[in-house]
């Protein structure tokens, strides 16, 4: 699972304003998969490694807590 990474040092959470990737969608390292918002700032989330996007756990419009899982993956060997 990806979880959502502290990109404020005040946060401790955010909204997934949208997802750029579906499940069963295969994505690169460094590719887009959400953008999140706080009330200073919105950001993309990219990925970490290759994988494919298995399930979204944190749909967009929902609030997600620093650590929380937003998302399952599948990642390359």
């Amino acid at each position: 699972n990806l979880k959502l990474a502290r990109v404020g040092m005040n946060m401790a959470e955010a909204t997934i304003a949208s997802w750029h990737k579906q499940p069963g969608e295969s994505f690169k390292s460094g590719d887009v998969l959400y953008e999140i918002e706080t009330d200073k700032v919105t950001q993309e989330v990219t990925a970490p490694a290759d994988g494919k996007l298995l399930e979204i756990l944190v749909p967009a419009g929902e609030i997600a807590a620093v650590g929380a899982a937003v998302c399952s993956v599948e990642t390359a060997p």
